[in-house]
């Protein structure tokens, strides 16, 4: 039976991951089984500089705070050795990282997600991924939006330049007639 001080500690640890998955926009639970580490260590600096909170913990406290915020559906993932990256501001973020460790390392498994408040599986989370930087998306409306404007800017320009060459004539002829 576990001391009355090692129970309020794992109590503390779960309301603490609780708060954090309240408080998070997504999340990705991965099987991070088989990862060297280096590959481990360049992972996490990834994660870090996107500003994702990358997680290892023992999958029965994992379990239950994900079952306090909701997402009980998680449950049957909580088995092997798991790890749960979390991300405050960008939603796609670790799903990318995790993603591209996914794809180079074979026993490296994205397992499921979440985000918006709802469990997501993992072929979710592999879409998440292939979506567009936000830099990328802003560039392709900017052009979507360019291209129409400058073809019509073209287009007043040949207007300007037929008229403006025939209008240049007009009054020459018009003076060397008088």
């Amino acid at each position: 039976m576990p001391s009355k001080k090692v129970l309020e500690s794992k109590q503390q640890i779960v309301a603490d991951l609780a708060d954090k998955l309240r408080k998070a926009q997504s999340g990705v639970l991965v099987k991070y089984q088989g990862i060297t580490v280096s590959d481990d260590t360049e992972m996490r600096k990834k994660l870090r500089a996107a500003g994702v909170e990358y997680v290892v913990m023992k999958n029965s406290l994992t379990k239950r705070a994900c079952d306090i915020v909701g997402y009980s559906a998680m449950d049957e993932y909580m088995n092997g050795m798991n790890a749960i990256a979390i991300s405050y501001n960008d939603p796609v973020a670790p799903a990318k990282i995790l993603k591209e460790y996914a794809d180079k390392i074979e026993t490296f498994e994205i397992r499921a997600g979440f985000l918006d408040g709802a469990v997501i599986d993992a072929a979710t989370v592999v879409k998440l991924a292939d979506i567009p930087s936000k830099e990328t998306l802003l560039a392709r409306l900017l052009g979507s939006l360019q291209s129409p404007i400058s073809s019509f800017a073209r287009a007043l320009q040949a207007i300007i330049d037929k008229n403006g060459s025939e209008g240049s004539e007009a009054p020459v002829a018009e003076a060397a007639a008088e």
